[in-house]
């Protein structure tokens, strides 16, 4: 049985799109990046971190497998997280308009056996902003719970000049290298139309 670590709406949807069955698990990580920690190393911790502790609490369940995944948004080497209030945004979407940065999205899955991980790297080009656009979308609210302090998938798009990568694992979850990771794990998974079934490896 599949359990998705996470309470993001957006994983909620992509996982959902792809057709897999499963439970939602709360679970709260810090996400603290540690002096001199490469953006990259930072992401995979905090997804793995989030697939370990949702795993704790599913440890019972024959056969679960724990989905978690995190994604960050970086820029001359900053990791940009979630904006703590409006003025965190304002500088996040200051500092990315006009430029290209990068969105590092990392999955994971465990199950009491086995783990393995996948990487998504997208590049997101945004337009130079015309004046009161930051502080329009700033006062929309969308910024507050999103790395980066936009939504590619809502209004953020609008910014968007240039992708090149996962749009999903812009959004929070890279479906492609989500649905690969799937099938190297030879367990009985949920499956909508097909409740049960076992999965073979790639």
């Amino acid at each position: 049985m599949y359990f998705l670590a996470s309470q993001s709406p957006r994983r909620r949807q992509l996982l959902e799109q792809i057709g897999i069955a499963f439970d939602v698990l709360d679970v709260e990580i810090p996400e603290v990046r540690a002096a001199g920690e490469p953006a990259l190393d930072y992401v995979s911790r905090v997804a793995r971190e989030k697939a370990g502790a949702g795993l704790l609490q599913v440890v019972t369940v024959p056969g679960a497998v724990v989905i978690a995944a995190d994604t960050e948004v970086e820029l001359d080497g900053e990791v940009f997280g979630k904006p703590v209030d409006a003025e965190d945004a304002r500088r996040m979407l200051g500092r990315l308009g006009g430029r290209t940065h990068r969105v590092i999205s990392v999955v994971w899955l465990l199950t009491a056996g086995a783990e393995d991980h996948a990487v998504s790297l997208s590049e997101v080009t945004f337009a130079a902003f015309e004046p009161g656009q930051i502080e329009a979308y700033v006062a929309s609210g969308e910024p507050f719970g999103k790395a980066g302090a936009y939504a590619i998938q809502g209004r953020g798009a609008a910014f968007v000049s240039h992708l090149s990568g996962s749009y999903s694992g812009v959004m929070g979850l890279p479906l492609h290298e989500t649905s690969r990771l799937l099938r190297r794990f030879p367990v009985i998974s949920a499956v909508k139309g097909d409740r049960w079934r076992l999965q073979g490896r790639d």
